[in-house]
């Protein structure tokens, strides 16, 4: 029915390299590590920590930062993690949002279409730089002449490419030339320059996999914010939202949100999967407890 990915980040190293074993053997899909510099572990060096201890799990970005990674250098991260995995990994990639990103690396950071301008460009060049061609881009937004990944060479023919976006023609691109379109949910970021606006209405999840679903047949991935098993889903929920300004009810069919009983979130997974073909998620890390005990229900 659906495959679940955690996503985590280092605490230190035999914690790190515990948490990758535990992720495998409770049937985790893939194991992902996010993409902030500055404020978070490098995901690649950490994913290539966790590949030596495991043998099957998929190895991941949730996602690198489009805005300020260069495509010969992503395209070298994803290749040597593929090859020290032995062809487990995986290539996450978003448009990124933190103004503080671009700041550190001394660029400035461009409007949304800027932004996704630039995303797709280092999509393209990174995914045609790991099949081996020659690339050469000319753009405002990024700049390669004659680039050529030569070593190290990754060992799947293709990795496959994840696009974590909430973004419409992000959507589109991703639904044509991804092969897992990740729904954030995101809206609009906040003055923080980290928490977002949430695009959690029904009709808003409609149209978002509406858009994703036009361009082609990616897997759909859902971004799950919140797990909670409890018998009172109701209670948990409550407080979120009248926040976000929707009913509990409402709330409660989120693909975003897993709260309830353990047969609650099997049957939400299954709605989920009935009325947007999602059949993936990425949960956080306090899921590898609370969900591996179920995954054998949703596979």
């Amino acid at each position: 029915m659906a495959d679940f990915a955690l996503q985590a980040q280092p605490i230190d190293a035999a914690e790190w390299l515990d948490l990758a074993r535990r992720a495998e053997a409770a049937g985790f899909d893939t194991l992902l590590a996010a993409d902030h510099p500055g404020s978070c572990a490098s995901p690649f060096v950490a994913l290539a920590a966790a590949a030596a201890v495991t043998s099957t799990i998929r190895l991941g970005s949730y996602v690198a930062n489009g805005g300020v990674r260069e495509p010969m250098l992503l395209a070298t991260d994803v290749a040597t993690l593929d090859l020290v995995s032995g062809g487990r990994a995986l290539l996450g990639i978003g448009a990124g949002h933190a103004p503080a990103e671009w700041d550190a690396v001394g660029r400035v950071r461009p409007g949304v279409q800027g932004r996704v301008d630039r995303c797709v460009a280092v999509a393209d060049a990174t995914v045609r730089l790991l099949a081996g061609e020659t690339v050469t881009v000319a753009g405002p937004e990024l700049t390669m002449l004659n680039a050529v990944l030569a070593q190290p060479r990754p060992v799947q023919e293709r990795v496959p490419l994840l696009m974590g976006t909430a973004n419409s023609r992000l959507l589109r691109w991703a639904g044509e030339h991804a092969d897992i379109v990740g729904l954030t949910g995101f809206g609009a970021t906040k003055a923080d320059g980290h928490q977002h606006d949430a695009r959690w209405r029904l009709a808003e999840i409609d149209a978002q996999v509406e858009l994703a679903r036009a361009g082609g047949n990616a897997a759909l991935e859902a971004l799950v914010q919140m797990v909670e098993i409890t018998d009172d889903a109701e209670a948990v929920l409550a407080g979120h939202a009248e926040r976000l300004g929707v009913s509990v009810g409402e709330l409660a069919e989120v693909p975003f949100v897993l709260v309830g009983t353990e047969d609650e979130i099997v049957s939400a997974v299954r709605r989920h999967r009935e009325r947007w073909g999602i059949g993936r998620y990425a949960v956080r890390r306090n899921a590898l407890d609370l969900l591996g005990p179920l995954l054998p229900r949703l596979a």
